[in-house]
């Protein structure tokens, strides 16, 4: 009796130490079969029945209001632009992005832009709205079930010295669930501005800012919407794909455990279909259905690309065009980099072929810097920090705005500007009324775009908040605070007039600058409203190195909350 009890013992033992060593791949496995069900009845690809404008005669002529196209890519590198002299690798690197640079050369180019904050789904809320999370409460990234668990556990088999990934248990046993994380009803979009005013308004890809309660695109002022309801660019099999997996990176392992194939089309459900193609260029395509159905009206296309975000998946085609680009995920990613400035290009020759491109606005920008955990150093060059942090790197983004009948081809602004300033700009551009009783901080940057803007600029501050991670700038001032992972505070003051790339830390040698600082942070979060979800997940980010190195001690780290 007792070696059969001492037996079952051991042999629960062996088991618990097998499921320990191997619970990343259990959870993956979970991860996979959860998702694997739900798009288990993803429908054949299928035509998509965009609204369509007046035919043949509209209100086109002179007089009418322009439309607008906000593009938006999903964590592009500053320094993946070639106007920035980037182009993946340097100065006229191996992969140049002509299109997008067609954007800046003809209109104007804003050489302080930023994005709201440095992850997607806040810097998102703020393009629709123009609000700061102090006001809307959309302080964090929604995350899926098991994200944040999951990617504690895959860090602690990484063999690369990162400190760890903290969890708040009591936070993930009160957190909203994912589909209702997201931007309340309550809140006015951009859309239902320009709706409106008049406005056929659609919404193609990403949106990641709720799916129940009303907080669904075609819920928030957009007309029609084709929902990406998947993060592959392409089936995992699909022959014409090429990937790259990151296995020193959690999140693409979370990615490919999770990942679809599928989008939606003006669904309160999960009614999923297959996309026609490739995830960027079938969103392409459909844009440009958009701008033929409705060339006799004013339309907004709001065309939010996944591209080039992880999972790291190109077409053959981009692959084999971009060259012999080291390592192999480098050049995965400098295809898709590749796709997206094709899609630009395809847009704008789609104006031209209907003959609105002049009264077309089209603007270009990226939700956050591009991230660290890619592996792929310059990417944010020369800007210290990535995606997932508050430095240069993780919020300049390019912001591009072109407008033939108004803008002037190579006009150049160095005034700061924002995500926030997005929704105040469109709406003055189509000449629509702002919401009654709603407090917008944006400022309507298309004044700076003539020829005196600069000097009757008054704004002087911007905050970027996310939790206990804290930034203001102020003038050419830029001050970060964070209290993680020690109970003192971390600071990092910088002159950005003639420290651009934040390399000299003045907290402890300007201290009357440090009280001025901490005063408008100070005030700012005294009127700031709770989040409206938790954080359960503090993620230690690597300022000057990406995932793919090792740590070492006295390498520069942040805690940022999410």
């Amino acid at each position: 009796m007792k070696k059969w009890v001492l037996s079952i013992a051991a042999l629960i033992i062996v088991a618990g130490a097998i499921a320990w060593f191997n619970r990343v791949s259990l959870v993956t496995a979970y991860v996979e079969y959860r998702t694997g069900e739900a798009y288990a009845e993803v429908a054949p690809p299928r035509d998509v029945p965009w609204g369509k404008g007046p035919d043949p005669a509209g209100a086109s002529g002179e007089d009418s209001p322009p439309n607008i196209i906000l593009i938006v890519a999903d964590d592009l590198g500053y320094n993946d632009i070639s106007t920035f002299g980037g182009g993946i690798a340097g100065l006229d690197g191996p992969l140049q992005t002509p299109n997008i640079d067609r954007v800046a050369a003809e209109g104007a180019l804003f050489r302080q832009s930023y994005a709201g904050t440095g992850t997607c789904a806040p810097s998102r809320a703020m393009l629709m709205t123009g609000r700061y999370p102090a006001r809307t409460g959309f302080a964090f990234t929604p995350m899926p079930d098991f994200f944040d668990q999951m990617i504690v556990e895959i860090q602690k088999t990484m063999d690369n010295d990162v400190p760890p990934a903290m969890l708040d248990n009591s936070a993930i046993e009160e957190q909203t669930p994912f589909e209702e994380q997201g931007l309340p009803s309550s809140e006015v979009t951009v859309a239902e501005v320009l709706q409106a005013a008049g406005y056929y308004t659609a919404h193609i890809g990403k949106w990641h800012l709720g799916r129940r309660g009303g907080m669904l695109p075609h819920h928030q002022g957009f007309d029609d919407s084709l929902l990406m309801s998947g993060s592959l660019y392409l089936p995992k099999d699909h022959p014409d794909v090429v990937s790259a997996r990151n296995d020193f990176d959690p999140v693409d392992q979370f990615m490919w455990a999770s990942g679809g194939f599928a989008a939606s089309f003006n669904s309160d459900e999960e009614e999923w279909f297959q996309p026609g193609g490739y995830l960027t260029d079938y969103f392409t395509d459909e844009a440009i259905n958009v701008i033929e159905a409705n060339t006799n009206r004013p339309f907004f296309l709001y065309l939010a690309h996944w591209g080039p975000h992880t999972p790291m998946q190109a077409t053959r085609a981009d692959y084999e065009a971009v060259g012999a680009i080291t390592p192999h995920r480098k050049r995965v990613y400098a295809a898709m980099v590749r796709a997206v400035d094709r899609s630009v290009g395809r847009v704008l020759d789609a104006l031209d072929a209907q003959g609105i491109a002049d009264n077309t606005i089209v603007i270009f920008t990226s939700d956050n810097g591009a991230a660290g955990y890619i592996g792929i150093p310059e990417v944010n060059a020369p800007y210290r920090g990535w995606k997932i942090t508050l430095f240069e790197g993780g919020i300049r983004v390019p912001m591009f705005v072109r407008w033939p009948r108004n803008i002037a081809p190579g006009t150049i602004i160095d005034t700061p500007v924002s995500h926030i300033d997005m929704m105040p700009t469109i709406a003055a551009a189509a000449g629509a009324t702002l919401p009654q009783g709603v407090e917008i901080d944006g400022e309507n940057i298309l004044s700076l775009t003539r020829p005196t803007g600069a000097q009757n600029w008054s704004r002087e501050t911007l905050f970027w908040i996310n939790g206990h991670y804290q930034v203001v700038r102020h003038g050419d001032w830029k001050l970060q605070v964070n209290d993680r992972p020690t109970d003192g505070m971390q600071s990092w003051l910088y002159n950005l007039a003639t420290d651009p790339t934040e390399q000299v830390n003045l907290a402890d040698t300007e201290p009357e600058k440090m009280r001025e600082l901490l005063a408008l942070l100070k005030n700012h979060q005294a009127k700031a409203r709770s989040p409206l979800f938790p954080s359960t997940l503090q993620g230690a980010v690597m300022v000057d190195k990406t995932l793919a190195e090792r740590f070492e001690e006295g390498d520069e780290y942040i805690y940022m909350p999410n």
